[in-house]
């Protein structure tokens, strides 16, 4: 196909062109609490306008119970979803029918642990890992080829912190997996445990789940979520119970080396505040990070090597931001308000990496995860 658009000029253009309008307004999802007061059935879809930042609404892509995380697999074609409610976890895989802006159910296995709050797809798309708060605990899920997801799980239990519960007592008292993101070769899968103030490498050879290198981060702080730089070479950590974003080098191995920790608030704030989800630009110039209770995103410009310069933060417009996204084109930035039930559209300057608010407010049930098709 290469060769004949190097032949083929105006193919090539008309190409070109057809992919740019396809991705000019793409679909988001939206993942909700069911088990709230305000009515909510599950997965919500919304059509961003590209130019404008106005979202489109397009109705109920899923009825699923408290779909918290959603996770894309690599292949754009299905999408899996946790369920955070009940007396044990569980993973549902979906089909996408992105033209309709569905998602219709493929079946429905156990996370193996309480409360699952994070799970991510492998780049192969052959398995998934989903990581439960409550009970403390990783899990490997097979994926078929037709998406589906296998019975035939992997699932680790952390260990509680040693020599009792961690600096905060309330929050620290167990393990609390927390989020699981993979290593640029694919080769580990890094777990963030809150309770526990560490990072937990995990091999993936062999179809295994085989804890590797441990990165401790400094007490009390309460690792969430984690993103690694475009490069490959840094990875950052927000840290919710000290409301700090901590920056590391990666040189592979699953070994991460501490360099910067970094306030995500106003040095003014006064109030309380915790932390929630961190991203990276796709250009690799900014990182943006959400604080619940400041209700704010938090704003870095970041250099060659890496570290972190707090540049300010953008108010939410509403309350308690939990996750956000950040489009594939770089323009526009979408965060939840879970507590105030409402998602916030924002514009990002590319060359600042500063916010502007555009638009109303959109109205939807405890929303909780933002999530951009393919």
């Amino acid at each position: 196909m290469g060769v004949c658009f190097y032949d083929n000029p105006v193919k090539d253009m008309l190409i070109t062109l057809l992919a740019a309008t396809l991705a000019l307004d793409p679909v988001v999802l939206i993942g909700t609490y069911t088990n709230t007061k305000a009515p909510s059935e599950g997965i919500y879809a919304y059509r961003l306008d590209s130019k404008t930042g106005a979202m489109q609404p397009l109705g109920l892509a899923a009825k699923v119970a408290s779909p918290s995380f959603v996770a894309l697999h690599p292949n754009g074609k299905f999408a899996y979803a946790v369920t955070e409610e009940g007396p044990a976890g569980s993973v549902t895989a979906f089909a996408i029918d992105a033209g309709k802006a569905k998602l219709t159910e493929l079946n429905r296995v156990p996370s193996k642990g309480k409360d699952p709050c994070h799970l991510n797809v492998d780049r192969s798309g052959k398995f998934l890992i989903v990581v439960n708060y409550s009970s403390g605990s990783t899990t490997r899920i097979p994926i078929g080829p037709d998406g589906r997801l296998g019975e035939n799980s992997i699932s680790i239990q952390h260990a509680k912190p040693a020599g009792g519960p961690g600096t905060d007592t309330k929050r620290q008292e167990g393990p609390h997996a927390h989020s699981v993101n993979y290593t640029p070769d694919g080769k580990f899968a890094m777990v963030a445990d809150l309770g526990r103030d560490e990072m937990i490498a995990y091999k993936l050879d062999g179809g295994g789940l085989d804890a590797g290198p441990v990165t401790h981060i400094a007490a009390g702080s309460g690792p969430r979520h984690f993103a690694f730089h475009p490069s490959g070479n840094v990875a950052y950590s927000i840290n919710e119970l000290r409301s700090t974003v901590t920056v590391f080098d990666y040189a592979g191995g699953g070994v991460l080396k501490e360099k910067q920790t970094v306030s995500a608030l106003p040095a003014d704030f006064k109030g309380v505040s915790y932390t929630a989800e961190v991203q990276v630009h796709p250009s690799g110039k900014f990182l943006y990070g959400s604080n619940r209770g400041h209700n704010s995103i938090a704003i870095f410009s970041i250099a060659a090597d890496g570290k972190l310069t707090f540049v300010g933060t953008e108010s939410t417009r509403g309350k308690w931001p939990r996750n956000f996204g950040i489009d594939p084109t770089g323009q526009w930035l979408i965060a939840a308000n879970q507590n105030s039930n409402d998602i916030a559209v924002f514009k990002i300057d590319v060359k600042t990496g500063k916010l502007t608010p555009v638009g109303d407010m959109i109205s939807v049930s405890a929303p909780v995860c933002v999530k951009f098709l393919k």
